[in-house]
């Protein structure tokens, strides 16, 4: 999307959790199309750990996951000359306004979002607070930058609604404070669903390992997982996404044209009378060529913590003093006295 030269570029905001190996989901439906993004926008991009502890984690590991995913991010084609990437727990900024969020957010709406619901039956011995109000600190990691555009799935139009709802609430009482952002529906590969049961989506939070491909696994490990998927015994290559007994072909397809840039409706023509092994295997070749060069710098990247720590470094500083401008007029909004 080409910009008026004079008109500043619009801003975008998103981030994945370090909660787990980075899947080829997060890499199609979130991480991939911010490199494109990037040109055209004013993009942020945060690796999002105060997220990670409403489920309980191994403090050492999620500090190297965090690292690992600041270099995955990098290895992907996010730019640090062009993008502000920082870790969410650097600028305090976000929990600041989350509790203040938190005063203008509704029980009723927090008691509808399916995450809560999704992940308190996965998780019944660790219900809390934080994962109840989620939504909130979500709609503070927006609302802190101004944001006018945040990249996401269908399933995750949920959390955009909230905020949106949340910020006109607060603009409505206090004037013109927060922009109200608005949802950038990703198109290819938006949604990856899972290799063993392909009508729900690819989760790293998967107990099954053969259910998702991390970007970390071994390359013959993702080819045998990609050649073991779940399909159906019609055995005809069609892409129908309305139906779900095609749902594990559908997936494929979706992957094979989200590697090659093509469409599944394209794929599927170019692999018609061919059987289910021949078109797994070429699924798995792409996938696998498609990673490799990523790997091969993530793995230069990570040897370099000072560059990286740099990186982290400048991102938060920057990603802070946007954050005070919002941080300041909420404050003064709600009748706090500011320095």
């Amino acid at each position: 999307m080409e910009q008026n030269l004079t008109e500043p570029k619009k801003r975008i905001f998103s981030g994945v959790q370090p909660s787990g190996n980075i899947t080829l989901g997060n890499y199609l439906g979130a991480i991939k199309n911010w490199v494109s993004l990037q040109d055209d926008y004013e993009c942020i991009f945060a690796m999002m750990d105060l997220h990670t502890i409403t489920v309980r984690q191994t403090p050492a590991e999620l500090r190297k996951r965090t690292l690992e995913l600041l270099a995955l991010y990098i290895a992907c084609g996010i730019d640090p000359q062009k993008s502000t990437l920082f870790i969410q727990s650097h600028n305090s900024a976000h929990a600041e306004l989350a509790w203040v969020l938190n005063c203008y957010t509704y029980m009723g709406e927090l008691q509808r979002m399916t995450q809560f619901k999704d992940k308190s039956s996965r998780h019944a011995d660790n219900i809390n607070a934080g994962l109840f109000t989620y939504p909130v600190l979500m709609a503070s990691d927006i609302l802190l930058y101004q944001t006018d555009l945040v990249p996401v799935g269908k399933d995750q139009m949920q959390h955009i609604e909230i905020c949106r709802d949340v910020a006109q609430r607060f603009n409505g009482l206090y004037g013109d404070v927060f922009k109200i952002p608005e949802g950038l529906l990703v198109k290819s590969g938006a949604k990856v669903m899972s290799l063993t049961e392909p009508t729900k989506k690819m989760s790293k939070s998967d107990p099954n390992p053969k259910a998702f491909i991390s970007m970390m696994d071994d390359f013959n490990v993702i080819a045998k997982k990609i050649k073991s998927a779940v399909t159906d015994s019609e055995g005809v290559i069609e892409f129908r996404p309305e139906d779900d007994a095609k749902a594990g072909i559908n997936n494929l397809l979706t992957i094979m044209a989200a590697m090659t840039g093509s469409t599944p409706e394209t794929v599927a023509k170019d692999f018609e009378g061919q059987g289910y092994g021949t078109f797994k295997g070429a699924v798995a070749d792409a996938v696998v060529e498609a990673i490799r060069p990523i790997r091969e710098e993530y793995d230069r990247i990570i040897k370099d913590k000072a560059y990286l720590q740099s990186i982290y470094t400048s991102g938060a500083e920057n990603a802070y003093r946007i954050a005070q401008r919002t941080l300041k007029k909420v404050y003064k909004k709600v009748g706090f006295i500011i320095e």
